[in-house]
């Protein structure tokens, strides 16, 4: 029999390898990314619901939070569209190794949000992070767009993921994703309304593999994902889920491998580059928990 905390990791890296299917879901729907955004938010926020009818979580918040969490949840928004726009317009390998510079921009965002200083390990890791993006852009620079994109993509992430810390000081993780798809759907729908093409007969025309495709991403890549990683949190330390998570870019990369051979497949330089970032995001993690725990026995 399995114990309880060895169910929980295996539980956890299930969750990292739906987080690294996601960018094979971008690629497989046909949609561009700001209609697959909003059917993604829109169908998440509906089962998110039901979800709180069923456990009957309080939804009650004041109007100051209400607006905060909009703010978010645009943020989000705008982080899922520049990500699966990165894939259209390079592909899986580069959307995900731009995406793991995520921790460079967090260690600039951290300081101004939580007024704490910029520690100057931080700083190094960030260099060397510049130098692999400079690597893979040299080798690949005819997907600059797409490089943009996913550098934009990290940058969002980095800056929600730190507002969201915050935000789990007052409100439950349910709650705050549900007003966040709700802001960001609005946000969208305004949008499309306003310089897209509106919501005519053609955007509801989903083939039948795009709208499974989006029922899979909404469901288990976003509303089961982050319930369940709320779940995991509370048997495995925080260290450990964000350390597992920053293996979704090699999950994801090898996934498109094997899927994609043609597409995928990049130059050496590349994987140097990649190889380079990858590492030092998990160096980084692993930094500050050494330091997190001399502290403790300090």
């Amino acid at each position: 029999m399995l114990n309880v905390k060895f169910k929980n990791y295996l539980h956890l890296h299930l969750l990292v390898f739906i987080a690294g299917f996601t960018a094979i879901l971008g690629e497989l729907i046909t949609i561009k990314a700001i209609p697959l955004v909003w059917y993604r938010m829109v169908i998440a926020a509906i089962l998110m619901l039901i979800y709180i009818k069923i456990t009957k979580v309080r939804l009650k918040i004041n109007l100051i939070s209400i607006l905060r969490l909009s703010i978010a949840g645009v943020i989000i928004a705008l982080h899922w569209i520049t990500f699966f726009g990165a894939i259209d317009e390079a592909n899986i390998s580069i959307t995900l190794a731009m995406f793991s510079t995520g921790a460079f921009f967090a260690s600039f965002i951290e300081p101004i949000i939580y007024k704490r200083s910029i520690i100057w390990y931080e700083i190094l890791f960030g260099i060397i992070v510049i130098a692999g993006v400079f690597i893979i852009t040299q080798s690949e620079i005819k997907y600059l767009t797409g490089i943009i994109l996913g550098i934009s993509s990290a940058f969002l992430a980095s800056l929600f993921a730190v507002l969201n810390g915050s935000f789990l000081k007052r409100h439950t993780a349910i709650v705050i994703s549900f007003y966040e798809f709700l802001s960001g759907v609005f946000f969208i729908s305004i949008y499309i309304l306003c310089f897209g093409e509106g919501f005519s007969k053609d955007f509801f025309s989903l083939s039948q593999s795009d709208f499974w495709y989006l029922f899979i991403l909404a469901s288990v890549c976003t509303a089961y994902a982050f319930i369940a990683s709320v779940y995991v949190m509370k048997i495995i330390s925080p260290y450990t889920v964000v350390l597992s998570y920053n293996l979704e870019p090699i999950y994801g990369i090898i996934m498109a491998l094997i899927l994609f051979p043609e597409k995928e497949k990049m130059s050496p330089s590349f994987y140097y580059g990649a190889i380079i970032i990858i590492s030092v995001v998990l160096l980084n993690a692993i930094v500050k928990n050494s330091r997190k725990l001399k502290r403790k026995h300090s």
